[in-house]
């Protein structure tokens, strides 16, 4: 195990540099695991990391010790630092001072859409996608899409609201959405306050594509021409709109149910 206490260390600027900007996260293809939760989903999912780094204080944690272990047995490299620079990369309050440094992994996009997937359009809030995320694997579908514009699906941030959800998942970002609408073969349904159709009336049990897009502005107009249904979440009450991770999950456990 290396020992880290120097602020000018190389190394740690680099760590330092990559825990808060999100250009070097995409351009490095790479991110961090923040917090005890998720280093251990990761390794339960089969990852490796590429780097483990643990605060001082917590050596001698029971929860850190095994994971030391497994990191050490698989060869990734342990960094231990004082307690002040550590936290200097952690977003956790109060947690146990673990992280990993992983690689963001780069998919092939299928050439077809023919199983149940969501196309995510221009969506910004990293709760509702990391919310979003953890809904459609908890659902089973296992293909997320998102636009250009939509949030880094591998920022610390997203990675926390995902909860492990990540690591069940073939997430694809920086998608031309239009273009891989166009080559589904299966039902593409948005959702819309003026639809007069309800998620309870659509056939739901088989593959289906899930569009949803920006809090504010919704789904891009070009997008939802292409749309073969348009459904809407009945609602009793005056507020005017369900929060679209809300709505995401409330569309995916609908098909879950309809497949029992």
């Amino acid at each position: 195990m290396k020992s880290i206490t120097s602020r000018d260390n190389p190394l740690y600027k680099e760590l330092k540099h990559l825990a808060t900007n999100s250009h070097a996260r995409r351009k490095a293809s790479r991110t961090l695991l923040d917090g005890i939760h998720l280093c251990e989903a990761y390794l339960q999912h089969g990852g490796v990391p590429q780097m483990c780094i643990v605060a001082e204080s917590c050596l001698a944690h029971h929860e850190v010790d095994p994971i030391l272990a497994r990191c050490a047995a698989s060869g990734a490299q342990t960094i231990c630092l004082p307690d002040a620079l550590y936290n200097a990369l952690s977003q956790v309050e109060h947690g146990v001072g673990l992280l990993f440094i992983i690689g963001t992994p780069n998919s092939e996009l299928p050439a077809i859409l023919d199983q149940s997937s969501v196309l995510l359009d221009n969506l910004q809030d990293p709760g509702n996608l990391g919310s979003i995320l953890r809904s459609a694997a908890a659902a089973g579908i296992k293909n997320i899409f998102c636009s250009p514009g939509t949030v880094f699906a591998w920022s610390p941030k997203v990675m926390r609201s995902g909860m492990g959800a990540h690591f069940l998942l073939h997430i694809y970002e920086n998608v031309d959405l239009e273009k891989l609408l166009k080559s589904t073969r299966i039902p593409v349904l948005a959702t819309s306050s003026h639809a007069t159709d309800t998620i309870y009336q659509v056939q739901l049990n088989r593959p289906v594509v899930w569009l949803f897009g920006h809090e504010g502005q919704g789904v891009a107009a070009e997008l939802m021409e292409l749309a073969t249904h348009n459904v809407t979440i009945p609602q009793r009450g005056e507020i005017e709109s369900l929060n679209v991770a809300a709505s995401a999950a409330i569309c995916f456990f609908e098909q879950v149910r309809q497949s029992l």
